[in-house]
C-alpha cells in the first residue's frame, strides 16, 4: 500500500483532466477482494474503493513473474450495458512483483451507438471497419466479489453441456482447471461456492486443485 500511495493524487488528477467519461481506477493487487483504493469517475462502472479485482487482472496476477508487462492498451471492457475502451498501467516493487495497477477506462457505448446509426445511413457504401480495440483482451468490470466469482463460473460453465451433478469427473477437473489458470482461486470465498455448483464436497475441490497444482508444477 505504502508504495502506492503516490499515485492515489494521480487518479484524482486523471479524473479530473480527462473528463467524467473517463473511469480512472488504482488498484492494490495484494488485497484482491478489497483492491480498489482509489477511483475518479467510478459512477461510469458503478465501482468504489472497496471494490476488487478484475477478471483479467486476475489472469495476470495468478501469472506472476512469467510475464512482466509493463501496460496493456485499447482492449475491451464490459460493465453492465456499457462498453469501455480500457487500458492499464502496471506497477512492480523492488523485486519485480506486480502491486498495483492505474486503470482508466473510457465509456465509447455513445459513440458505437453514433457508429450504428452513421452505417445505417451509409450502408450502400462498401468501405473498410478498422478495428480499434483488441478482441483478443476482455475485462468484466464487476462491483463486488460476489458478482466476479459468479461470473467467473458462468463464462466457464458455458463451455459444457452439463453442469453441476451432471458433469463427467474429467469436466470437472477440466473446469477447475481453467479456473486456475483464470487466478480464481486468489479470491476468498471461491472453493465453497463453486463446490457448491459443481455439486461436490470443499475437500473434493481440493483435492481435484491439489492434482491439477501437481500436474502444472511438473
Amino acid at each position: 500500500m505504502e508504495d502506492l500511495k503516490q499515485y492515489i493524487t494521480l487518479v484524482d488528477f486523471l479524473g479530473k483532466s480527462l473528463g467524467n467519461r473517463y473511469e480512472v481506477v488504482l488498484h492494490d493487487l495484494t488485497v484482491p477482494e478489497k483492491s480498489i483504493i482509489a477511483i475518479a469517475n467510478g459512477d461510469i462502472s458503478g465501482r468504489k474503493i472497496g471494490g476488487p479485482i478484475t477478471d483479467l487482472l486476475l489472469k495476470i496476477l495468478k501469472k506472476g513473474k512469467k510475464e512482466h508487462i509493463t501496460f496493456i492498451t485499447n482492449y475491451k471492457g464490459k460493465t453492465g450495458n456499457k462498453t469501455c475502451r480500457s487500458s492499464s498501467y502496471f506497477i512492480y516493487d523492488k523485486t519485480k512483483k506486480i502491486i498495483g495497477v492505474l486503470c482508466i477506462n473510457v465509456d465509447i457505448t455513445p459513440l458505437i451507438d453514433f457508429k450504428k446509426i452513421i452505417d445505417n445511413e451509409i450502408s450502400f457504401v462498401n468501405y473498410e471497419d478498422k478495428k480499434t480495440l483488441k478482441d483478443d483482451i476482455m475485462e468484466n468490470l464487476e462491483g463486488s466479489v460476489d458478482d466476479l466469482i459468479k461470473n467467473m463460473i458462468t463464462s466457464r460453465f458455458e463451455q459444457y453441456t452439463n453442469m453441476g451433478s451432471q458433469m463427467s469427473v474429467d469436466d470437472r477437473l477440466n473446469l477447475v482447471r481453467d479456473l486456475y489458470n483464470d487466478g480464481f482461486f486468489l479470491l476468498r470465498g471461491s472453493v465453497s461456492v463453486l463446490a457448491e455448483k459443481l455439486s461436490i464436497s470443499e475437500p473434493t475441490l481440493y483435492r481435484y486443485l491439489n492434482r491439477i497444482k501437481r500436474h502444472i508444477e511438473k
